[in-house]
């Protein structure tokens, strides 16, 4: 079993910065493929994105890229998503995924753990 915890969401004024960091335990997920969604209210939980295993392969939403990086420290079993120009639009509940696999995943039944999510908030 692999447990994740999302940390470093809060609330933020448009066009600031925050990181978001997805630590792992149970077990090690340096073989596994890890990604980045969120669900904002009242919408369905969308992609934001994901990394390989080795962190060679990279995927983002078109409303993220240029804006948001995910990267991942193997060594701290942890994925970082690092979200710059921050948006009110992308205020959202932002959960981290994990899979058994060591490619990437862009939808939700690609993964197998869940995180709880971290509310981030993005005021006009």
């Amino acid at each position: 079993q692999v447990q994740l915890v999302e940390s470093g969401g809060g609330l933020v004024q448009a066009g600031g910065s925050l990181r978001l960091s997805c630590a792992a335990s149970g077990r090690t997920v340096i073989t596994y493929g890890m990604g980045w969604f969120r669900q904002a209210p009242g919408k369905e939980r969308e992609f934001v994105a994901t990394i390989t295993w080795s962190g060679d392969t990279i995927y983002y939403a078109d409303s993220v890229k240029g804006r948001f990086t995910i990267s991942r420290d193997n060594a701290k079993n942890t994925v970082y998503l690092q979200m710059n120009s921050l948006k009110p639009e992308d205020t959202a509940v932002y959960y981290c995924a994990a899979r058994r696999s060591v490619g990437p995943g862009t939808v939700e039944n690609a993964y197998d753990y869940w995180g709880q999510g971290s509310q981030v908030t993005v005021s006009s």
